[in-house]
Formats: structure tokens, sequence, C-alpha cells
């Protein structure tokens, strides 16, 4: 412990005493180096040595020479966490806090270094260091970084994010800003505006990945906001194509903005409506929403169905009845208007409105779904498989097996591995919903045919099929919990199914960490 606090408080030395010669500049790679890997040392003192150190390197050194290590400095400090994790004794994929950066200003000599690389880089390295920056904050407690800091770090990456940045800049950019509301909450309140500006122009980005970034960021940042009518009321005016989006070049891109600015209308309505003021600011919604669910885009009937479903959580439940009787009886039987109603029902279900629904509307849903599962057009019939694992979630617990024996031939249809890959996914995404809104839905006698049909289909040729069914199993059989949902199939199953199950879950199942149910295709 003396000889490594001696080594950091020598290399302090050297970098302030040299500091006017500059002669040891070549050497900056090794005093990086030495000086990043002790801070995962176990003695406080050789951390407070090694912060002592690394403050005297940014201030002796121009942040415009350090900059320039970026790249190694962000390498080596994932290269030392990675280590940590997977180490014996290590988190493994759980939180890991780096304790040079958990201390009181662990982070500041840091700081000058990714400043400089955020508002004076070109475009590599503007992204290594907003990227670097979130990881950063990744492996630091939100104790340390509330307040000063959060703040002087904010300001510059919302400067730069409305620059002429290429996509991966601004990807990078984004995250880092969500993971900052993540971080910093109340402290930022005063950021809000800024923030919603720079997430609402970015739902017009031509990259499609900036645009979803953007929902996600808007989506933290609702706890914050509280002035939510201006923003409904700019996203519904986009999501119709009104206003500046309306002048965009091409119809594509239209059609791409409003499809995102409807998915960012959802969220903030999900998460962020029952701050509306105004009367008219949900209702305004709920109309856009009716109005685009027929629409001839595919991707806008989705975000138009997620809207009214978010609407319908904060409506009451004879309106909720009302606006799906006038729905489903609505838009006549083209492919549009089937595809703009197995959406409607996957989110109206799948949201907490879908309790409030009367039994004869919920009837009328999953006769009109049964018969979408079988339709000639195939963006129907996914969307048809996606919305009948949504029925099976959300209908009360004493109608469960009434509606299982409805559904089940049309979805073991679907599950046929010689259909589409598209349709093959679509069923594992809809069941997952199912398992979602239900956990124990397939925990039962009545399911265990799906579960057989699921493991015949998580060991088909085709990869992309496999891995949405082993998502939808390890969902199904509550692997996150240990071996009770195995234990309960295998009570049940035939012999060779019991075989392959109990393979499956040792060899795959037990590997998977999370399942993102809304990210499944």
């Amino acid at each position: 412990e003396g000889t490594r606090k001696e080594a950091c408080w020598m290399m302090q030395v050297i970098v302030e005493e040299r500091k006017e010669k500059a002669d040891y500049y070549e050497q900056i790679p090794i005093i990086l180096r030495e000086l990043l890997y002790r801070l995962n040392d176990e003695s406080k003192t050789v951390l407070v040595a090694t912060n002592a150190a690394l403050s005297a390197l940014s201030k002796s050194v121009p942040a415009e020479e350090l900059v320039t290590h970026i790249e190694f400095i962000r390498n080596l400090i994932a290269s030392m966490v990675s280590d940590s994790r997977r180490r014996k004794g290590g988190v493994g994929d759980g939180e890991f806090l780096l304790p040079g950066f958990n201390m009181p200003k662990g982070l500041e000599p840091m700081l000058p270094i990714y400043q400089r690389g955020i508002l004076y880089g070109d475009a590599s390295i503007r992204e290594v260091s907003a990227a670097g920056l979130g990881e950063l904050m990744n492996i630091t407690s939100t104790k340390f970084l509330a307040g000063p800091f959060i703040i002087k770090v904010t300001g510059p990456l919302l400067r730069i994010v409305g620059d002429r940045n290429p996509s991966a800049v601004k990807i990078a950019i984004i995250k880092t800003l969500g993971l900052i509301l993540l971080k910093g909450g109340p402290a930022l309140r005063a950021f809000v505006p800024q923030f919603q500006t720079t997430f609402l122009k970015a739902l017009s980005d031509p990259s499609r990945q900036v645009r979803v970034e953007a929902i996600k960021a808007l989506a933290l940042l609702m706890p914050l906001s509280t002035r939510l009518d201006p923003l409904i009321k700019e996203l519904v005016s986009t999501s119709l194509g009104n206003g500046a989006v309306s002048s965009l070049d091409s119809a594509a891109g239209l059609v791409a903005v409003q499809t995102a600015t409807l998915e960012a209308l959802a969220i903030v309505i999900k998460y962020g409506g029952k701050k509306a003021k105004l009367p008219t600011s949900i209702p305004s919604a709920l109309e856009a929403g009716k109005e685009m669910l027929f629409h001839e885009d595919d991707g806008i009937r989705a975000g138009a169905a997620k809207v009214i479903g978010a609407t319908c959580e904060l409506s009451d439940e004879s309106v909720t009845n009302e606006i799906m009787s006038e729905l489903l009886e609505g838009g006549g039987s083209s492919v549009e208007a089937k595809h703009g109603k197995a959406c409607l029902c996957h989110y109206v279900l799948a949201s907490s409105a879908g309790k409030t629904l009367s039994s004869e509307i919920v009837n009328d849903m999953a006769n009109m779904i049964k018969s979408y599962m079988a339709d000639e057009t195939s963006q129907v019939r996914e969307a048809g498989c996606v919305a009948a694992g949504a029925v099976l979630g959300a209908v009360d617990e004493k109608s469960t097996d009434k509606y299982v024996s409805l559904l089940q031939p049309s979805i073991i249809n679907c599950m046929d591995p010689k259909d589409t890959m598209e349709v093959l996914k679509s069923m594992a995404k809809g069941l997952s919903v199912g398992v979602q809104l239900k956990p124990d839905l397939f925990a039962r006698k009545s399911t265990s045919t799906i579960i057989d049909a699921a493991l015949k289909c998580s060991m088909t040729g085709q990869q992309r099929v496999q891995l949405a069914f082993n998502d939808f199993l390890w969902l199904a059989l509550n692997v996150k919990d240990g071996e009770d949902g195995l234990n309960t199939y295998c009570d049940e199953a035939m012999f060779e199914n019991l075989k392959k199950m109990k393979s499956l879950f040792t060899k795959v199942l037990l590997r998977i960490k999370s399942v993102d149910v809304d990210g499944m295709a």
C-alpha cells in the first residue's frame, strides 16, 4: 500500500514540477495507464493519492493534449471494469461501482478531458467523449454525481447536441443525457425546457436510432416535467403531419417522423399524462390516435394504437368501452383496418384499461383476433398473433381457460415451424405479452400444449425464431426465480419433452439475464 501511494505521489510531483518544461508528454499514456488502474485499489489512501495525481495531470497538461488520449482512457476503463466484473467474487452483470470515482470529487479530474472532447473534438472524439462520459456515470454512485457536477456535465452536452453531428454522435449524446436524467433528479429541473427542445428536435432526425433514443429519453424526462400541455399539443400537431414537419423533403421522411412522434406522444401520456392540466390535452391525443389508426403506413398505425392505449388508461371505464366499441366496428375490412384493429387490441389490452373492458367487447375482440390469425395477409396475421397473447393475459382468472380453448388451436397453428419467421416471432412476442400481464398464465394444465409447441420452436433451424421462443420460455417458466416453473412443467410433460426442456433450461435459459418484451420484433 505504501509503495503504491508513493508511486502516485511521485507521478504527481513529476507532472507538477515539469509543467513548464512539458517534456513528459510522450509518457502520458504510461502515466494514465498506471493511475487509472489504481482507481480500483482497495486502499482508501491509495485512492486519495491517485485522485490527487490525476487532478495534477489535468491541471498541468492542457485539455487539448489530454483529449488526444480519450479513446485510450475509455478502453482502459472498460477493460478494468470488465476484469473486475468477471474475476472470482466479482459482481458479474450486477451493478459495479469503481472505488476511485465513488469518493468526494472522484470524477473531477476526468471532467476537463471529456468536456474538451465534447465541445471541441471532431466527430469521432465527440462520440467517444459522450459515450465514455455515460460509462463513467454508470460506474459512479448517484450521491457522488449529484449537484454541481451533474450540472457541469449537462451544459456542454445540451450545447452541442444541436450541431451538425453525424448520427453516431447524436446517439451517444442523447443516451448520456438520458443517463444524466436518471442520475441527476431534481437538480436538473432548471434544464427541463432545454432537454425537451433537444429531444423533440431529435424526433425528426433522419436516423431511426436517434429517434428511438429521443423517445426513451422523453420517458426519463417526464418525472421532472411540469408543463405537459404545450408538449402534448406540439406532439399531437406533428403526429398529424402539421407544422414544420410537413415541409420535410420526402414522404418517407414525413411518415418516419409521424411514427416517432406518435410513439413519443404515447410515452409522454403514459408517464406524464396525469400532470396535464388542460381538459383538451388528453382528448386531443386520443383524437390523433383515432385519426391515424387506419393510416396506410403500418408504423403509424402501431404508434396510433399505443396512443389510444395510453389515453384509455387515463379515461373512465365507460369512455374506454365506448372508444373500443366505436373503433372495432369502424374502419372497414381492408388490410390497413384489420392491422390497425389488431394493434389496438394489443395495446389497449396490455394497458391497465384492458381490465375495465366489458365481457362482450373482450369476446368480440377475441373472435376477431382468431379470424385475423388465419388471415391471408402476413401483416394482419402477425398483429393478430401478438394481440392473441394480450387477450389471454388481460382476461380475468375465471375466464382464462375459456379463452385458452378458443384461441389455442389458432395459436398452435401459428407455431408451426414451417410458417414464416415473422409469424413465428410475432407469436412468441404475443405469448410473452400474455406472461407479462399474467405471470402464471402458462403454469396451468390448459396451456401445457402451447409450452410443448414453444419447446419445439426453440429447437427449429431458424436462429431468430429460436431466440424469440427461448425468451418466451424464460418468462413462462419464470427462470429468474429458480426451478419452480420448470418443475411444474415437468410434472405434466411427456418424457421426451421433459428431457428436452431440462436440457434447454440448463444450457440456454439459465444464461438469459432479462427479456425486453417491447423490443421483441
